[in-house]
């Protein structure tokens, strides 16, 4: 039988095959009966699986980033699809085409190094356009940068989403400057730019995306920083001169202060004009894509409404088609 992807699969289909594993968790339910939690993806997508009566056993049988055998059943709960196992096996990973587990890049990454390499040399700041040409030249960084997703989940995340956020973020922040006297364009297009380096290192993202070790207990926005610093200390070597204490300073709050508000993770709220519009305009691109991507895989293809989504508290209308429109008008 031929494998079927996630992306695929539709509510009370029965399942039998392999998926790559992660956030394992095993949970008491309110009668104390234990039940396993797990996320199940491939190249496609990914989707949440329980499995009832589970055992502390086969919870230590595997590990998140293993590939697994699932036997089971879809179904739409809370308006997404979920998979409610009966078994679950770890598999030898020999036995595995790994392409098929790898998550498809939505970009075209040379088009958008191209534009990123486009703007970063367009600046007219020489100091900024020194520093930005310190991480344009750092082989290993480009090609962590150019591979990493964005996020494990929600936004961006697939292979060159860190790449696309980033770009579309500094496109945007190139326009949206001249509508400002007040804001530095080259400033918000460089902060812009540096905003999410680390999570070149935050994520791990060859098998599966997770966080790492580092990523979890420090975190992109202060590992973005020491990365800043020592691209700064490259840059005035190549330049024989200082880089400019108050930009730098400018730069490392634009760092940590992007995240917009504390309860969101930042240490520091934005406190000058380009921190408040780096902000602003990553919560733009960020929201836009995560909802675009909730109306492309809602489930509920017959219906102009995506189903309910609990973490963005509201239903999507993506629109009355043709189809659920009835077609032609009774008048003609």
């Amino acid at each position: 039988m031929s494998r079927r992807s996630v992306s695929q699969l539709g509510p009370q289909e029965t399942v039998d095959q392999v998926f790559l594993v992660s956030e394992k968790q095993l949970r008491p339910n309110r009668n104390g009966n234990l039940y396993l939690q797990v996320e199940l993806s491939d190249r496609t997508g990914t989707i949440g699986a329980r499995m009832w009566n589970a055992t502390e056993k086969l919870y230590h049988t595997f590990d998140n980033g293993d590939y697994v055998h699932v036997e089971g059943s879809t179904q739409l709960f809370q308006g997404s699809m979920q998979m409610i196992l009966a078994r679950l096996e770890k598999v030898d990973p020999s036995q595995v085409d790994e392409d098929d587990f790898q998550p498809l890049a939505a970009v075209d990454v040379d088009r958008l190094v191209l534009r990123l390499t486009e703007m970063l040399r367009g600046m007219e700041d020489v100091a900024l356009r020194n520093l930005a040409e310190c991480f344009l030249m750092d082989e290993p960084f480009m090609a962590k940068f150019t591979r990493a997703p964005a996020a494990v989940k929600n936004h961006h995340a697939y292979h060159g989403g860190l790449l696309e956020h980033t770009v579309h973020l500094m496109d945007v922040a190139a326009r949206v400057a001249p509508c400002y006297e007040e804001l530095d364009r080259d400033l918000l297009v460089t902060g812009a730019f540096v905003h999410d380096i680390g999570k070149i290192d935050e994520l791990s993202y060859d098998h599966g995306f997770a966080y790492t070790d580092e990523g979890q207990l420090v975190g992109h926005l202060v590992m973005a920083v020491g990365l800043l610093e020592r691209k700064i200390a490259e840059a005035e070597k190549l330049s024989g001169e200082p880089f400019p204490q108050e930009k730098a300073l400018r730069l490392k709050h634009m760092l940590v202060s992007h995240h917009g508000q504390y309860d969101f993770g930042s240490p520091k709220l934005p406190m000058t004009l380009e921190a408040i519009a780096l902000a602003q305009l990553d919560n733009l691109d960020a929201k836009l894509a995560l909802f675009g991507q909730q109306i492309r895989d809602d489930p509920n293809v017959d219906s102009p409404w995506t189903a309910y989504n609990s973490n963005l508290q509201r239903k999507l209308f993506k629109g009355i088609s043709e189809a659920s429109s009835g077609g032609e008008s009774a008048t003609e």
